[in-house]
């Protein structure tokens, strides 16, 4: 009689068993539900698996019974391997496919762009507008962050690589300008170490300078290293560059948007119609191809080149040629 009633009992634990377990395997291999549409799950640091699961619930998402998820965790040996961030969750996504993606530290990138020929005041502005960087700047001059970047005494003009960073919620501003800051700093250095001989530039900086006056000059591929080969035929002569935009940019605030006579007659650092040689800093960031264009100019014997409004340049060997450009492609549609 006892023997039947344990036989009974064993038969019932058995039947018990092989239903949870038959629930269990449902469980992970089915969909998270609700979830019909892409949902962002953000899991602070150090997040337990249950706080991971109260997330779930707070976006209308029913995990399921703990139990089963602390099994999943030691069954795919994750437990203690669950990375903080921000996450993806996609429609099909089943509880083995979330543990896996958490354990890989899949977390969502996101992308800061900095923009060939911006200021680092514009770089300043597009990281204070980045609602997905954690602001730590503010209060902050561009002294205390150039120190902060281990280039103290620098100003930090053209000192950022324009590229694409990608990035997690959580990195900072200061980040972003740290690693645009090292990356710059290679990449001028490697172009400074490939560059022609006998330039009219003694130090890579000065290579930054003359980079940044090219890359806002043209945004060409086609004629950056023309008209990096008229200003190095300029230095060479010793005569004075003559850029438009230097001056705009040694006058600030004060620029209206109009370049006038004027303005091209009253001396600034940054004025090379009224001084000789490199600015005493960069006007803007310069990407690679400037930095390029630079290093490997266009060997030419154009002193002048103008702009023809379709966003080509006319170059000319002579002022009497480069006046009749003018007359032609400015002063004549003015």
């Amino acid at each position: 009689m006892l023997r039947g009633v344990f036989a009974l009992l064993f038969a019932a634990a058995l039947a018990v068993a092989g239903g949870v377990y038959n629930d269990y395997r449902h469980f992970i291999n089915t969909p998270l539900s609700p979830l019909d549409k892409t949902t962002t799950l953000q899991i602070a640091l150090g997040t337990p698996l249950p706080g991971i699961l109260h997330e779930l619930e707070t976006h209308g998402i029913h995990p399921g019974p703990p139990l089963y998820w602390r099994v999943l965790t030691r069954r795919m040996h994750v437990q203690g391997k669950l990375h903080a961030g921000e996450y993806s969750l996609e429609p099909g996504m089943t509880p083995r496919g979330l543990l896996n993606m958490m354990a890989k530290n899949k977390v969502i990138q996101h992308q800061f762009t900095i923009v060939d020929g911006w200021t680092f005041e514009q770089l300043r502005d597009a990281l204070t507008e980045n609602d997905e960087l954690r602001h730590t700047l503010a209060g902050e001059d561009d002294e205390d962050i150039m120190r902060a970047l281990g280039s103290p005494d620098t100003p930090p003009e053209g000192w950022f690589l324009p590229e694409t960073y990608n990035f997690v919620r959580g990195m900072s501003d200061m980040d972003i300008l740290r690693r645009s800051h090292e990356a710059m700093q290679r990449e001028l250095k490697r172009v400074w170490a490939s560059r022609d001989e006998n330039l009219p530039l003694d130090t890579p900086y000065q290579a930054l300078i003359l980079a940044s006056i090219v890359e806002k000059e043209t945004a060409r591929a086609d004629e950056r290293a023309r008209i990096a080969g008229v200003f190095v035929h300029r230095l060479e002569l010793g005569m004075k560059l003559q850029t438009d935009p230097t001056v705009i940019y040694g006058m600030g605030s004060h620029y209206d948007g109009n370049l006038r006579r004027k303005d091209l007659e009253t001396d600034t650092p940054f004025n090379t119609y009224t001084r000789t040689g490199l600015p005493p800093t960069p006007i803007a960031l310069p990407g690679v191809p400037a930095l390029v264009a630079v290093a490997h100019p266009a060997r030419t014997d154009a002193l002048y080149f103008v702009a023809r409004g379709d966003g080509t340049h006319e170059f000319s060997k002579t002022l009497r040629a480069h006046d009749r450009a003018v007359d032609k492609y400015q002063l004549h549609h003015k």
